[in-house]
């Protein structure tokens, strides 16, 4: 109800709305309205009351993730219209699985906290209270499986991208971690439910360090937040960003095939191109050269006899020579 109650306030703008107004649209007494109002207020919102005018809203806590708050700023047109939040869940990609079929395309779960939050490869991601994004997509696009995962770098295109429109300058390193000042701020988690010719759905799951300024010992010298590297940026902007810049790339790509401003982004703002990386396979690691990205988004490397190939995704890590890049 205190969802319905603040959309009614944020819709009205500068103007008041009654009691009786909210009262009638809403169903529930004035008083009702009163006792959520006063919730409200102590969750952050500063809303002014006047007599036989009514309620307006002056401002919102900028960091909370109350859906009516993403969805007042967003600007897209299926991506996020529907969002559950959550206090807290395993893991948001989880759990959109399980309701996936029940749900609208576009629609993202997002949750304050996860337990069992998860990267690339079953490597467990710290997801704390409040102290980051971790949010989860859905996706039903009508394509053949094996185009799939270059919606991966889609969503690392889009991250990348809203993070530099807010003055942040990170970025992508191939395939799915996004990079400030040589550590890991964010990751993704692509998904794939399909049939031989068919997609289900895919799961685009999306983890960020934001306010986060302590690590365990093992991920102090590869991880950061943007708290950490003096970005104070509220959520609620950045999930808008990111929902923004995802939705034009990923019906680019579904709608026409066209890939080329996802390649240009991911290229542009590349922290591996040009530099030397050790790819890394189970046990085996190789030295090599990562010279571009192709057509397909596979990267384009050169191994220590002047031989060039394409590097998928799959199974393989990426470490840089001094570090994490």
């Amino acid at each position: 109800m205190r969802d319905k109650i603040i959309k009614v306030i944020l819709d009205s703008g500068e103007d008041f709305v009654s009691g009786e107004e909210l009262s009638k649209q809403l169903g529930i007494s004035r008083t009702a309205i009163w006792k959520h109002i006063n919730i409200l207020r102590e969750e952050g919102y500063d809303i002014e009351s006047v007599n036989k005018k009514g309620y307006r809203l002056i401002s919102s806590p900028k960091d909370l993730l109350n859906p009516q708050n993403i969805y007042h700023n967003l600007r897209t047109e299926i991506i996020g219209k529907n969002i559950i939040h959550l206090e807290c869940v395993d893991s948001t990609n989880d759990y959109l699985k399980k309701i996936g079929n029940g749900v609208q395309e576009g629609t993202v779960v997002i949750s304050e906290e996860q337990t069992k939050g998860k990267g690339r490869l079953g490597r467990n991601w710290q997801s704390k209270s409040k102290e980051g994004i971790w949010m989860s997509i859905i996706l039903k696009p009508e394509i053949i499986p094996y185009k799939a995962p270059f919606i991966t770098l889609i969503a690392g295109a889009a991250i990348v991208k809203a993070l530099n429109n807010l003055q942040v300058p990170a970025k992508v390193k191939w395939p799915n971690d996004i990079i400030i000042n040589n550590k890991k701020v964010s990751g993704i988690l692509t998904e794939l439910s399909a049939e031989i010719e068919r997609v289900n759905y895919v799961v685009v799951g999306i983890g960020m360090n934001v306010k986060n300024l302590d690590f365990d010992k093992e991920l102090e010298e590869k991880a950061t937040s943007l708290y950490k590297e003096n970005y104070c940026i509220s959520r609620v902007e950045v999930i808008s960003q990111v929902l923004y810049e995802f939705e034009k790339l990923y019906k680019d790509y579904i709608e026409n095939n066209y890939k080329e401003e996802t390649l240009r982004i991911c290229r542009e703002y590349s922290a591996i191109i040009n530099k030397d990386v050790y790819i890394i396979k189970g046990d085996e690691k190789e030295l090599v050269k990562c010279i571009d990205i192709s057509n397909e988004g596979n990267l384009i490397v050169r191994d220590g006899n002047n031989n060039v190939q394409e590097i998928l995704s799959g199974e393989v890590s990426i470490r840089g020579v001094k570090g994490y890049v």
